[in-house]
């Protein structure tokens, strides 16, 4: 069955997305002789892009879907952390960030020149135990307006309180949805849903050789965290849905590949949003599919709004 999203259906769906918040840079320019300096090539930048990152692009897609969605996190106290608030500003997200005066907003920023990245640099630190501890107390006064919480964790520090975050989430029955990230899942246990790609979900439950032990190893895993589903991102191979009903499978539906990076937020962004709307959880996984088929054609971090999924 075809799925079909329209922005009025999703206007009531209120979200609060907590995680790592970044800012990406794009320098483009041209490269046409190797520096004298070093055996690198020299580009002439000519256009600078900046774009909302981690947990602040998952917020992003969640409000181009027309979604009301607040976003709460850490940023320093620097230019790229005014950047990142006017860009939320004109993303119609909510800010709730906490700015701390210790740490640079995490900043990655790429050189690209003739289609190619040439280089990434990342600017990061992990937020001080003081905006940690604030953010906690804020997450819990947002949480009653919120239908589903969608932690995006990046590895940045900024979900040190994962696990309480969760707790705090389940007892007053809230959807809540991980992006995970690393091999320590434990802390992730008694989410809602947690949604690890291939190499994630690789990294804690070992390789598998066949639809058969995947199966058995998610399911495993599943029931070890006690969450209700886990869905797996597979790239060119779509998605799967785990349940204690079985496993579901949708087909990629990509276009031509441009660029991945994003691709798990637009995806989660989505899936929130469809659930917030009362969409059962399998339809919800059908238009996640759309929009990470969408998303995976478009240069960076992108987002994809409800007409392109119609």
């Amino acid at each position: 069955m075809t799925e079909k999203a329209d922005r009025t259906q999703f206007s009531k769906a209120r979200l609060l997305v907590v995680g790592d918040v970044m800012l990406d840079r794009y320098w483009f320019g041209d490269t046409s002789r190797i520096s004298p300096e070093a055996p690198v090539p020299v580009v002439q930048v000519g256009k600078i892009d900046e774009r909302l990152g981690g947990a602040a692009n998952v917020a992003r897609n969640a409000s181009a879907l027309g979604a009301q969605t607040s976003l709460l996190g850490v940023i320093g106290v620097d230019e790229a952390g005014k950047r990142v608030e006017a860009l939320l500003q004109d993303s119609g997200v909510q800010s709730y960030l906490q700015a701390d005066p210790k740490v640079p907003t995490t900043v990655k920023l790429r050189v690209i020149a003739r289609q190619q990245q040439l280089i990434r640099l990342d600017f990061e630190e992990t937020p001080s135990p003081g905006s940690l501890a604030q953010k906690l107390k804020q997450f819990e006064a947002l949480l009653p307006e919120a239908d589903v919480v969608i932690l995006s964790d990046y590895g940045k520090g900024a979900l040190e309180q994962v696990a309480s975050m969760i707790a705090l989430a389940k007892a007053k029955n809230k959807i809540v949805l991980v992006d995970p990230k690393g091999d320590a899942y434990a802390k992730y246990q008694g989410a809602t849903v947690l949604t690890p790609n291939r190499s994630e979900l690789r990294q804690v439950v070992g390789a598998w050789s066949s639809e058969a032990e995947l199966t058995q190893k998610a399911q495993a895993l599943r029931e070890q965290l006690q969450v209700e589903a886990l869905l797996l991102t597979r790239s060119e191979e779509g998605m799967t849905l785990f349940t204690s009903a079985g496993a579901s499978h949708v087909r990629a539906q990509a276009r031509e590949v441009f660029d991945v990076s994003g691709a798990g937020d637009t995806v989660i962004a989505t899936l929130a949003v469809a659930l917030a709307a009362k969409w059962p959880l399998e339809r919800a996984m059908s238009l996640a599919n759309r929009a990470g088929g969408i998303v995976v054609g478009k240069l960076g971090t992108a987002t994809v709004c409800a007409e392109e999924l119609q």
